[in-house]
């Protein structure tokens, strides 16, 4: 299973950016999504998650501003970002929980992380 994360970039705070990831591979079913960010000196801390079902959280810090969302058919998520903060940058890494055989083995897989820059 690969996780391919795509979508960081250099933005002005207030900008947006749309991030993605699509998980590939042996893949039964993907009991959950969501995305980690991580800034220098900091711990790797979550920013959203998603389950098959559609059910979302969000940290509080970004709660009003991101907006997670995931397409079943692709096993894809996504993370739009809106009225980005310099605070927000950081390198932000997908995860998946996966069920690959349908034996009820739920594994955690990592994207590689993509660059989130909010700079003027």
């Amino acid at each position: 299973v690969q996780l391919q994360a795509s979508g960081g970039g250099l933005v002005q705070p207030g900008g947006s950016l749309r991030l993605s990831c699509a998980a590939s591979g042996s893949i039964f079913s993907i009991i959950a999504m969501g995305w980690y960010r991580q800034a220098p000196g900091n711990e790797r801390e979550l920013v959203a998650h998603i389950t098959s079902g559609g059910s979302t959280n969000y940290a509080d810090s970004v709660k009003g501003r991101f907006t997670i969302s995931r397409d079943n058919a692709k096993n894809t998520v996504y993370l739009q970002m809106n009225s980005l903060k310099p605070e927000d940058t950081a390198v932000y890494y997908c995860n998946a929980l996966i069920d690959q055989h349908g034996l009820g083995r739920v594994e955690d897989y990592w994207g590689q992380g993509t660059q989130v820059t909010v700079s003027s």
